[in-house]
């Protein structure tokens, strides 16, 4: 299977502190990847390393067999990025933001239209094309935020909180909409959020302190649990791999990055 994401040995320090300590995230097509991690565990340092916002101390990053590094506008071309709290112009209709992200990324005319009407119409946005962003309720930002990641059709998807905010309705076609867009595409969902893991990840890896502390199943990852756990499975085993109490490491306050 075609490797779409390839991270090796990455690492990232802050002057003496160490936030991110040897991670290697291979990820092909036809995989959602489940990226978790407690707060402080270097997920959001990863992800900004995986998307080109902060330069690795070291390792390198290969995106769709780009290196990040040689060729860094060719290799971010290959993605789609939903940032935590999906940032969009706030005067700017919706249509109009989509469409000038179509022209950033160098679709023009009768292309231009298709792709956004297409995103319109995937993230049930037609009954607010013509609404302000900055009117939106939180979930349409957040959607108005997801349309703009799949403009261009990209073969990775990178997506940080993507369901946050939205209603259980609106969680549950986003999810079927991120499932079906993975099923030819690399996707990694960073999320808190162990429910989205079960409902749309076909694997998980877990972070703290830097470092890698589970990859598997989501059905692995349950199995981690023990037999008398009957509510809760997967956050007892996230705090079991996370915290002091359980087996896992604290993280300092310099781990906030």
């Amino acid at each position: 299977m075609k490797e779409l994401i390839a991270a090796r040995g990455l690492r990232k320090s802050f002057g003496s502190f160490e936030a991110v300590r040897g991670i290697d995230l291979i990820v092909p097509a036809g995989q959602v990847l489940g990226f978790l991690g407690p707060n402080g565990a270097g997920k959001s340092t990863t992800m900004r390393m995986l998307t080109g916002f902060l330069e690795p101390t070291a390792g390198t990053v290969t995106l769709d067999g780009i290196a990040l590094a040689d060729a860094p506008i060719a290799a971010k071309r290959t993605f789609g990025y939903l940032p935590e709290g999906a940032p969009a112009y706030g005067d700017m209709r919706v249509e109009e933001f989509l469409h000038f992200v179509a022209r950033a990324r160098g679709y023009v005319g009768a292309d231009a239209r298709a792709r956004v009407d297409r995103s319109i119409e995937r993230l049930h946005l037609e009954p607010y094309r013509r609404q302000l962003v900055d009117t939106l309720s939180k979930g349409y930002k957040r959607r108005t935020g997801l349309a703009q990641a799949i403009l261009h059709d990209p073969p990775i998807l990178i997506l940080d909180e993507p369901t946050d905010g939205l209603d259980p309705n609106q969680k549950h076609e986003v999810r079927e909409l991120i499932r079906r867009l993975g099923d030819d595409r690399a996707v990694v969902l960073s999320t808190h959020i162990l429910e989205e893991v079960e409902a749309v990840c076909t694997r998980a890896v877990i972070i703290n302190e830097g470092r890698v502390v589970f990859d598997g199943t989501p059905k692995a990852l349950d199995a981690k649990a023990a037999a008398n756990v009957t509510s809760n499975r997967l956050d007892h085993v996230f705090r079991m791999l996370t915290t002091s109490d359980t087996g896992g490491a604290p993280r300092t306050k310099a781990a906030s990055r």
